[in-house]
Formats: structure tokens, C-alpha cells, sequence
């Protein structure tokens, strides 16, 4: 149901003049399933407070509710086309009432942990794209067939608004930065295992998948008191992020997944200074992957101790300093950190095997981010002791990851397997930080099990291979004739 019906809105906002890449597909729907998702959320907080003999005060009024606005209904339960808005009147009831209406829930909230609250940052950070009051007609209606009553069409749901923010990464304009492979995400979570009244942090939240990811790994504990899933809700997940449709993306994304009122900030994280960070600014957890490659300027880098330009390299700081004594992290970085030669990177590798105990390298395999070029590695440390001893192990798959085949959970089995012990196997080895290079601190991942050679193709698979390349090359001809 969800599946068809995501696609059926892509191709209506595919024509419509406002909405220009999947970007603004993704940006668009999620506003109105918003809406969508809270109407039916005040239903069930309504219908919870009356089993229970209490009554419920609504948080939308009367006029900007989704079944008086979006899709008045008769007696038939079908929609009222005679009070319906659509065309320039639901456009202009859209843009100059329902978003001001909205926005100002941000100042009128009582604090800044309530769903009311986020509904204000929400629609303070968005705007309505969509141009056509008679395409926003058909969206709306379109979303107002899903139901998000049942545990399992919530589930459903979350997992296809994963699948589209998924989709982004293929859309241009950096839709990359917005996810991170679940599968790959999964494994992180469960190697540094975090536990019910942890703090759990992502200070370059994205799409929100690691603190997505955490929250379904909590709340499958034993034993889980109602206690506990206030804890969940209200004191566990702490993020920030520092553009716009990622935040709000980020945010609805923790909402749509169960979690009312998600601690995610609108802020740029490098713009701390490190020497402002106290012991109650600090977490039990960070699970992130911080964007890299930026190059960032000399007024954000004077925040941070180790100068550098490199964006990933001051998240890493960020990290260690935010940390907790005794606090876990798994960190997403390009593999180039453990070799680099430049200052910023031997003395960053330095101050990592020194105030943390970097327990755990996993090398990942190149082609595990969709559409990124680089090699990436996985830090998993523990903040307060040193490092002794480096567990590596180098994820060798029997096949090229790409869109079409992409990472899965069963890659990784044989790595949380292994991990828990720091076994040695064909794939891992440990490295003694006695035996590591004191003046360049040099971490390169070589697996000794390896032999470093090339393995030698036989020329007839090479001319086989230039035959395919022939045809294909002469077949795209072909069709480019055929169209002139």
C-alpha cells in the first residue's frame, strides 16, 4: 500500500513546476505525511485518554485539522468535494494560513522536548514547493489513504520513507550525505551496544539513521518498564545537524519511527568552541558518520586544538572531547585517516590512541557508500584508557558492491561474530601499539594473511571482456542513429 503510493506522488510532483529532483520529492511528501501521521497520532492519544477515563485536549484547533482543511469527509466517509479546497484556494490556504498556524507552535510550546515544539521548528524550516493547488490535491489525497494506527503499519511505513530518503543519494546535490547503508548502521549499533539510560549521540545527524537504528535496538530490551520507554522517548537521543532539509528530514524520520520528540538541533556543530564543553555537555554513545571532504574555514577551525580544513577530522575531535569518560563510540570515517602524513592527521591519530582505547578498525570494502568514491574505515573506541592493542578486520566480499548490489546484513555476520573475542582469521589480525611508528603513528590497514601481489587475469577472459565492451559500445550506437 505505502510502497505504490510513494510512487504514485513521485510522478505527481515529477510534473509539477516546484519540485525539481528527489530532493524535493522526498522534502514535499514528508510534510504532508506529517500532517497525515499526526492526525492519526491525536487519534490514538485520544482514544488511550477515553479507555483510560481521561479526556484529551488536542493540539491542532478545529480549522487546521487534517480532516477539515486536507479531506473533509460525508457520511460515506468519502471525500466532500463541495468543501474540499483545491487550485489556488488550497494553495493559498496552505502557504498563508495552515504554514504561519504551524510555525508558531515554536514559541508557544512549554519546552523545547515536546512534539508541539517540533512541530514549530518543522514548518519554520520549510516551505510548500509545490505550485499546483490541483497536484497538492492529488498528494494530499493520495496520503490520506495510508493508516498509521497498527504497529505494523507504522513499521511499514517507516521502512519505505527509509527507502526514500535512501533514494536521495542518487538525486544530486549532495542526497548522498544523507545516508548511510542500514545494514552497515545495524552492525555499528550492535557492536557498541548501547543500553537503556545511556545518552546516545550524532552530531552530524543527517537523516537520523544511527539514532533510528539505536532506537530500535533499545526498544527490543527485556524487561522494558514504562519507565524505561519514557527514558527512551524523552532522555536518550541527542542530535544535530546543520542543514536545513537534513534536519527536518532528520527529525520527522525519528517521529514517523516511534520517537515523539526527537533532541535534534539546527546548529552547525563545528561552530563549538572544545574548550566550552563540560562533563553535563557530554554522552555515553556517538554513533555517527560526519560528512568529509569539506574544506572548512579558518574561523571554524580555530574552535579545535588540531587545525585542519578537513571536515571529518574536526567531527573526530568533536567526538573525543564530547565523549563521556568510559563512553563508546563507532564513527564512520574515509580510510585515508590511518595513513595520511600531513600534522593535522599523525597528531589527530596520536591524541585517538592516547585519551581512547581504539579497540576496533573495520575496513570497509570500496563501493559501500552508493555514488561516493572513497574507501571508508569504521572507529570503534572506548574514551579514558589508551590504546594496547588494534583489532582489524578487512570486510573481503566475493563481489563488487554497487546500487544493484549493495552491502547487506550477512556480509558483516563473520565481523560481529569475530569482533566479540578480537579473534584472528584470514579477514583479522591485532596490531600492538608498542609495534606502531612513534612519529607518524601510522595505522594502514595490511592484512598480514594477504600476499601483496596482483593476481594476473588470462588474456582470454581480457578479450572476451574488450568483445563485450565492443558490442555494447556498437549497440549505443545503433540506438543513437535511430533516434536521429
Amino acid at each position: 500500500m505505502f510502497e505504490q503510493t510513494f510512487k504514485n506522488i513521485d510522478d505527481i510532483l515529477h510534473k509539477d513546476a516546484g519540485c525539481s529532483s528527489e530532493l524535493d520529492y522526498v522534502e514535499q511528501t514528508s510534510w504532508i505525511l506529517f500532517l497525515k501521521y499526526l492526525d492519526d497520532f491525536e487519534k490514538d492519544k485520544k482514544t488511550a485518554a477515553e479507555l483510560a477515563g481521561k479526556s484529551y485536549e488536542g493540539i491542532i484547533d478545529k480549522q487546521y485539522k487534517w480532516e477539515v482543511w486536507a479531506v473533509p469527509k460525508g457520511k460515506d466517509g468519502k471525500i466532500d468535494h463541495h468543501k474540499a479546497l483545491t487550485g489556488d484556494d488550497l494553495k493559498d490556504f496552505v502557504d498563508h494560513k495552515l504554514f504561519p498556524y504551524l510555525k508558531k507552535f515554536k514559541t508557544s510550546a512549554e519546552s523545547a522536548d515536546t512534539i508541539e515544539y517540533k512541530i514549530g521548528e518543522i514548518f519554520s524550516e520549510l516551505k510548500n514547493k509545490i505550485q499546483s493547488g490541483y497536484n497538492l490535491r492529488e498528494v494530499i489525497n493520495r496520503i490520506d489513504e495510508l493508516r498509521f494506527r497498527s504497529h505494523a503499519e507504522k513499521h511499514e511505513m517507516s521502512h519505505l520513507y527509509e527507502d526514500k530518503i535512501k533514494n536521495m543519494g542518487n538525486a544530486g546535490r549532495n542526497g548522498g550525505e544523507y545516508y548511510t547503508p542500514r545494514p552497515l548502521i545495524k552492525t555499528i549499533v550492535k557492536v557498541v551496544a548501547p543500553t537503556i539510560g545511556n545518552k546516545v549521540y550524532d552530531g552530524a545527524v543527517a537523516s537520523a539513521g544511527f539514532l533510528v537504528e539505536a532506537f530500535e535496538y533499545l526498544k527490543t530490551s527485556k524487561n522494558l518498564t514504562t519507565k524505561d520507554a519514557e527514558t527512551l522517548q524523552k532522555k536518550t537521543f541527542y542530535g544535530k545537524e546543520k542543514k536545513s532539509l537534513a534536519y527536518i528530514i532528520g527529525t520527522m524520520n525519528m517521529i514517523l519511527h516511534g520517537v515523539e520528540a526527537p533532541n535534534i538541533v539546527h546548529t552547525n556543530t563545528l561552530a563549538e568552541n572544545l574548550a566550552d564543553i563540560q562533563e553535563k555537555d557530554r554522552y555515553d554513545i556517538i554513533l555517527a558518520n560526519p560528512p568529509f571532504g569539506g574544506k572548512e574555514r579558518a574561523e571554524v577551525q580555530q574552535n579545535f586544538p588540531i587545525k585542519t580544513g578537513e571536515t571529518a577530522f574536526l567531527f573526530l575531535q568533536h567526538f573525543i572531547k564530547i565523549l563521556k569518560a568510559g563512553g563508546r563510540a563507532g564513527v564512520v570515517i574515509k580510510n585515508t585517516f590511518l595513513s595520511n602524513t600531513d600534522n593535522a592527521s599523525v597528531s589527530l591519530r596520536k591524541l585517538l590512541l592516547e585519551s581512547c582505547n581504539l579497540h576496533t578498525v573495520l575496513d570497509l570494502p570500496g563501493g559501500t557508500f552508493t555514488g561516493a568514491g572513497v574507501k571508508t574505515v569504521v572507529l570503534f573506541f572506548e574514551k579514558g584508557v589508551s590504546t594496547r592493542k588494534v583489532w582489524f578486520y578487512q570486510l573481503n566480499l566475493d563481489r563488487n558492491l554497487g546500487k544493484t548490489n549493495p552491502l547487506n546484513e550477512n556480509d558483516l555476520a563473520e565481523f560481529v561474530r569475530l569482533q566479540k573475542t578480537k579473534a584472528d582469521s584470514e579477514n583479522s589480525w591485532s596490531v600492538s601499539v608498542v609495534d606502531v611508528n612513534k612519529s607518524t603513528f601510522d595505522l594502514s590497514v595490511k592484512n598480514p594473511h594477504k600476499k601483496d601481489e596482483s593476481v594476473l587475469r588470462e588474456p582470454r577472459a581480457i578479450l572476451d571482456e574488450m568483445k563485450a565492451l565492443d558490442e555494447e559500445a556498437a549497440g549505443i550506437i545503433r540506438k543513437i542513429k535511430e533516434i536521429l
